[in-house]
Order: C-alpha cells, then structure tokens, then sequence
C-alpha cells in the first residue's frame, strides 16, 4: 500500500485523528500537508515527526470555514508538492448542547466548519483530485452521523450531510477514475472524549461489542487503505469503524 509520490493533504491534523492520519500517510511514503488553525507548535510537531521516519511533510495555517483561507492554502501546496491526489476532509468541531439550549449561533459554528469547511477545502482542491491519477477524497464522519448522539443535533446533523455529499462527489468524480469515500469512526481515545464523563464513557462501552475504544491508529489505518491503490475500485461508501456498534 506504498503511497509514493502522492500528495495528500490532510485537515485538522495537528492532534488526534488528523495527526495519527497524516504520520500514517506519511509513513507509507506520502508527501503530505498538515493542515492546522491554531495549533502551530502541534502541527510543526506533526511535520517532524513524518520527517524524522523519512517521509515528507509541510505545515500550513489555514481556517477551513475561511474559503480564501483555503485557496491559499491549496496555493501552497502545489508550490511544496504539486497538486494534490489525496484530500483528508478530517478537520471539525463541537458545540454540545440540548436543542432546547442550542443558539443559533451554536449551530452555525458547526455548520461553518464540519460542512462548510469541508466544500471548501474539496471545492479549492476539486481539480487536482479530478484530474489525479487516482485521485482520492476521504470525508472523515462519525458513529454519531448514524446514530444521533444526545445533545449532538448540530454535530450529528453535519456528520450524517457527509455521506449525501460524499456520495454525490463520488458521481462526479468516477469518469475521471477518482473516487470518494467516507469513513464513520466510533468513539475515539482523543481529547473530545476525554472530556466525557467517566460514568457516560462506561454506558458507551457496554454498546461496543470489541469492549474498547478506538485508538487514532485504528482509524488512520483504515484511510490508509482508503487512500492506497488497494481501494480503487471503492467508492461511494462509509465504511463504519465503530467496533460493531450496530446503527
């Protein structure tokens, strides 16, 4: 599953999911962009770390709900290493609250950047996927976008738009021999779910048939193979990485 000679460029990957992605990309000989927005020290971390196992990586800034943000980001990378064949939409946030407690403004914060981000970033590097040899978009979702999660609405509701989106850029792109896919990851050992009550992460447990969380390897091996010529006759799906949740 060499991914020699391929860009891929990765969101949020300064920590957690996004940083274990990337350092695995990189791994398997990828070239790849650790996007960040406000983690500087983290993402140059990332950076080094690739390069310190012999891979290539570059750090940039961008604002993924920030579209010229975007651009330039995009800008840069063809500038560090050509046009991109591989986008890691994996960069979003929480707002956690009751409906009956959610603002507007709590809504639209999600919405701007686990939906709006990710048409950005896949709308500023539509070409180079399109035009790829191979070219590969990999939308990260989650359990709660199959499920609903309690207090999640605007979470929920932008992890589930991913699989319409992801399906229909799948459609646009499969002339071209390109493809999109999404994967659904469970509940995660990052720092979102070391904010989780001990006694709710207990309940969530006992719905996981494996009896464990997830770690960001398990994860970022799957988008390995997603990313990898291994996958290329894949596309359209959500592939779930949940440890046998049922949804």
């Amino acid at each position: 599953m060499t991914l020699e000679n391929r860009t891929c460029v990765v969101t949020g990957a300064s920590r957690g999911i996004g940083r274990a992605i990337a350092e695995e990309l990189g791994d398997h000989g990828a070239d790849v962009v650790v996007n960040y927005r406000s983690s500087e020290g983290e993402a140059h971390e990332t950076a080094e770390a690739i390069e310190e196992a012999g891979g290539n990586a570059v750090p940039i800034k961008a604002d993924v709900s920030d579209m010229a943000q975007v651009e330039a980001m995009a800008e840069k990378t063809r500038e560090a290493f050509g046009p991109a064949d591989v986008l890691v939409n994996n960069a979003g946030m929480t707002v956690d609250k009751k409906f009956d407690n959610m603002t507007r403004e709590d809504w639209d914060r999600v919405m701007d950047v686990n939906l709006g981000g990710v048409f950005n970033c896949s709308n500023a590097y539509f070409d180079d996927l399109r035009d790829a040899d191979e070219g590969r978009l990999i939308n990260i979702s989650s359990v709660v976008g199959q499920q609903g999660n309690y207090g999640q609405a605007n979470y929920a509701t932008t992890k589930s738009g991913l699989f319409g989106f992801t399906r229909t850029l799948a459609l646009e792109l499969a002339s071209e021999n390109s493809t999109a896919n999404c994967v659904a990851p469970g509940f995660v050992q990052t720092d979102m779910l070391e904010t989780v009550p001990e006694r709710v992460q207990e309940k969530i447990l006992q719905r996981i048939p494996l009896d464990r969380f997830a770690t960001p390897e398990d994860i970022a091996g799957i988008v390995r193979f997603v990313a990898s010529e291994d996958a290329s006759y894949m596309t359209g799906q959500i592939l779930a990485v949940n440890g046998g949740m049922e949804w």
